[in-house]
Formats: structure tokens, C-alpha cells, sequence
């Protein structure tokens, strides 16, 4: 499967490139989040308690930690929490609050080597996984929280190539799973007719029958309480500027087209495909969210812990732009349905803050206890949000693999040799794709580095290696050495 994996990235890094010719002041790093995955590390205590906002009468509080390539979220009947890593090719299960401090008591890995599993669901005894490029089932204890027997693949050959490549399941009230898988590209005539859909099956994978179509990247649904109709959000298209198209809430019907790649928003011909006869049968969305905020989970609230105005409504998590100059979305938004139109509000927001990046939620999930429940892949961690309960941040502690406060110990020939092994990982460990050692920006947007020592020393060039200011991702070092050394070429500049 290496070979699918390459071409996904190969077709991704495509995209990314197109952006970063066109646009000269779009900040690179978070293109290789996109790509690879790779987190900015949990925010400090107190950089969370400063800028997570939720709305009055509501606390964060940050639930789990270090918790890797966060994605989807399900809670089991015990009150344990599945979390999906596709980057990790794992299942976790975050441990519940047995002690009630709000925080869960310790995370361990499920399943393993999977390919890129992301959708989860359970049903009748099984716990379902939607891998890349097939569904499968296993039988799972929910009060051990333990999965039982073989596991067993019941849809396989699922294309799983080009952009777009989680697929996202759940069980409807039906009894039916639903699979949504996205497109291979970001705008094109989709060969696989599999892609760019919704699907449903029968629980043992049979009777497979498309239920909409036309759909880009619908990475979260939910059935709303208050119609019991089947909502998707839905990714709008890249390269037509930083404010067009919207991205999109659909409401799903049997049979239905939804535009993509030939209609854009609210019945917009596209430039690329354009086409009349598929025009004039696309489903407008019901709701239109801020072009490239890129939204993914949804979950309608079902209890009665929080206020009466969000029984029914939507939360949904903006996972944030990675090709507009400025940074949007990179928050969690509520959905109040009016009878006529969506009405969206913040519910959890602060992730993004003048170009700072601290966080992209994923997925959500509605506990219990009435919380909700966030999944962030960049900050490695899930927040749990709650009416009515006072929460605090836990104490993130700094892990200094260098204790030094300066070269200064260093004879020059000894200091020109570190300069000189710090300036090849600077360039050999993906500093270089968005950084360069000047003042001035070239015309990738790179950002120019130089006065690096009137901000740091050594020791907090260790520390902002593990956990840097996002969107850059950690920095890969091997030992002291190379960590000495890279900080000896960065404070020369």
C-alpha cells in the first residue's frame, strides 16, 4: 500500500505548490501539516486559559493530552473514548474520568497497524473502523474496553489515491451504515465513481447503494432530532481566491447531486467544469460556511445538560484554511436551526489568534455527562467543554532535553564546526521549506530568519524545538548534539 500512500502525497505537495506560486505571503508550514499530519504539540496552561473562549456559562477544560493525529471521536457505553490516529495507523482509547477531576485517567493504543483508520462507529456488538481503502468490524467489550476476536474486513477495494482519501462512517437510524468518502482531487472529472459520495450498506456490507453524489470532501453527517434528516458538511474548492467558494451543509437526500466539480455554493457555475444539464439538478447547500474553513465533524446535541437554545443544534468543527494570506476558520461553531435557516455562533474558539495557530479541530463528540467533546489533530489533544462546571486547564510541563545556557563554554574552531553541522539540519530536517537564513522573503513566502539571539538562548531553542509556535511542526533532532548544533547555526544568523 506504500505506493498509494506516495501518490496521495505526491498529488497533495502538487496542489500545495500551485498555491505557494500563486500567492506569495501564504505561510508554508501549514501546507505540511495537511500533508503529513504532524502536530504542533499541546498549548501551554497558560496559553489556553488565555485564548479558548467558550460561551458564557461554559468552561474548557483540556481533557487529554499528547494525543497524536487526533481525528474522529466516539464514545463506548462505558463512557470511555475511541479516538482515531490515521497518521499512526491506531486506534486509542482515552480512559474516562473514574475520579471526576475532569480529566481522563491515561490513553492506551486499541488496534494497530491499520490502514489510515479514520471513521468509527459501533453497532450491535461490533466496533466499526473505516480505513482508507476498506470498512471493517470486530467485536467489542465496552466495560473492559476491549476489542474481542479477529478482526474482519466486510467492504474492501475502496479507492484510497489522490487528495481526500479518509473515508467517515456511521450507523443511521435506519440501521444502515453510511460512508463518506471525498475526492481524489481538488476539481475533476472523477473516474472512481465511488468518490466524492455518500454510500450506504447493509451492517455486514452488502446491498450497497449510492445516496448522493456531487459531494467534494464530506467528511462529517449527522442526522438532525429535530427532522431527522442527514446533514453533511461539505469542503468547498481551492484556487479561486482566499473569499470564494463557501464551504458547504447539505442537507442529504436519496439520489440527490450536490454540485461538485461543475457547481460551486449556491448554484455558481464552475470556471474549470463548467456544465448546464448537471447545473440545473445540483442541491444548493442549506448553510454556507466562510470559504476554506474546512469543515469536518458535526454532531447534533441530543440531552438536556446545556442551555435550551443548543437542544438540537449543530456543533461543528472548522478545521482552518491552509491556502488563504490570512488564516480563518480554527474554531468550533454552533448551528441553531430557526425553522427557515441555519444561525451560526462561535462555541469554541481562540485556536487562531492574528496568524498564531494553537489548534484545528476535527471531530466532536457529545458525552455522557452532557459535554461536549473536541479533537484537535494539531494540538494533540481533546477539550472538553461543559455548562454549568467550573474547569481548569492541567499543567503541561516542559520536556528540556538541554540544561545550558549559552555557547560561550565553546573555543571558536569547536563553535564554527557545530555552526557548520547546524547549517546541514537546518537544511536536511525541513527547516528550508518555510524558512530562509535572511531578511528578506522570496517568492515562496519563505520567512526570512536572522536576530534569532536577541529572542533566544539555548535553552529555549530546546523547548520551542518540541513544542514551536504553530503552524510549524517540532522539529526532528537526534540527541543533545544536534540540538546544540542547530541552535549554534540559528543564533549566528
Amino acid at each position: 500500500m506504500w505506493w498509494k500512500i506516495l501518490l496521495g502525497l505526491l498529488a497533495t505537495f502538487a496542489v500545495g505548490f500551485m498555491v505557494l506560486l500563486s500567492r506569495v505571503d501564504i505561510t508554508p508550514g501549514i501546507i505540511l501539516h495537511s500533508i503529513l499530519g504532524t502536530g504542533g504539540g499541546t498549548p501551554s496552561e497558560e496559553t489556553m486559559a488565555s485564548r479558548l473562549k467558550a460561551p458564557d456559562g461554559f468552561s474548557v477544560g483540556l481533557y487529554a493530552k499528547g494525543v497524536e493525529n487526533a481525528r474522529f471521536i466516539e464514545f463506548t457505553e462505558n463512557g470511555d473514548l475511541l479516538v482515531s490516529q490515521p497518521r499512526n495507523a491506531t486506534i486509542s482509547l482515552i480512559e474516562r474520568d473514574r475520579d471526576d477531576n475532569g480529566i481522563s485517567d491515561g490513553q492506551r493504543i486499541l488496534m494497530k497497524d491499520l490502514n489510515r483508520p479514520h471513521g468509527i462507529d459501533f453497532y450491535n456488538g461490533y466496533l466499526y473502523v473505516a480505513e482508507s481503502d476498506a470498512i471493517g468490524r470486530i467485536k467489542f467489550d465496552h466495560q473492559k474496553g476491549e476489542v474481542l476476536g479477529a478482526y474482519e474486513r466486510i467492504i474492501s477495494g475502496l479507492g484510497d489515491t489522490g487528495n481526500h482519501w479518509t473515508k467517515s462512517i456511521r450507523f443511521g437510524p435506519d440501521g444502515l451504515l453510511y460512508l463518506s468518502s471525498g475526492s481524489t482531487c481538488n476539481v475533476c472529472k472523477e473516474e472512481d465513481q465511488q468518490r466524492a459520495t455518500i454510500t450506504r450498506y447493509q451492517p455486514d456490507g452488502s446491498d450497497e447503494e449510492r445516496v448522493a453524489t456531487g459531494l467534494r470532501n464530506s467528511v462529517g453527517f449527522d442526522w438532525a432530532p429535530f427532522d431527522q434528516q442527514l446533514y453533511a458538511t461539505d469542503n468547498g474548492r481551492d484556487l479561486l481566491g482566499d473569499d470564494y467558494p463557501p464551504c458547504e451543509l447539505n442537507r442529504i437526500e436519496t439520489g440527490k447531486f450536490y454540485g461538485w466539480p461543475n457547481v460551486n455554493g449556491f448554484g455558481d457555475t464552475d470556471p474549470d467544469f463548467p456544465d448546464k444539464a448537471m447545473e440545473a439538478i445540483a442541491v444548493p447547500p442549506v448553510h454556507g460556511f466562510r470559504p476554506h474553513n474546512a469543515p469536518l465533524g458535526i454532531r447534533f446535541i441530543t440531552g438536556n445538560e446545556m442551555p435550551d437554545r443548543y437542544h438540537g443544534a449543530a456543533l461543528v468543527a472548522l478545521h482552518g484554511s491552509w491556502n488563504r494570506n490570512t488564516y480563518d476558520g480554527y474554531k468550533v461553531v454552533s448551528l441553531h436551526w430557526n425553522g427557515k435557516v441555519f444561525e451560526e455562533r462561535d462555541f469554541l474558539s481562540g485556536f487562531e489568534k492574528d496568524g498564531d495557530v494553537i489548534g484545528r479541530p476535527v471531530d466532536i463528540a457529545e458525552g455522557p455527562d452532557g459535554c461536549a467533546y473536541v479533537s484537535d489533530d494539531f494540538g494533540l489533544a481533546i477539550y472538553r467543554v461543559c455548562y454549568g462546571v467550573e474547569q481548569q486547564m492541567t499543567a503541561i510541563a516542559a520536556d528540556i532535553a538541554i540544561t545550558e545556557t549559552g555557547l560561550e563554554y565553546l573555543d571558536e574552531a569547536s563553535l564554527l564546526s557545530l555552526q557548520e553541522q547546524g547549517q546541514q539540519l537546518f537544511q536536511t530536517r525541513g527547516c528550508v521549506a518555510c524558512h530562509v537564513a535572511g531578511r528578506n522573503k522570496t517568492a515562496f513566502g519563505l520567512k526570512p530568519l536572522n536576530n534569532i539571539s536577541e529572542r533566544f538562548d539555548v535553552d529555549r531553542l530546546a523547548t520551542f524545538y518540541k513544542a514551536p509556535t504553530p503552524p510549524m511542526p517540532p522539529v526532528r533532532l537526534q540527541g543533545k548534539e544536534e540540538t546544540l548544533a542547530l541552535s549554534a547555526y540559528l543564533l549566528s544568523l
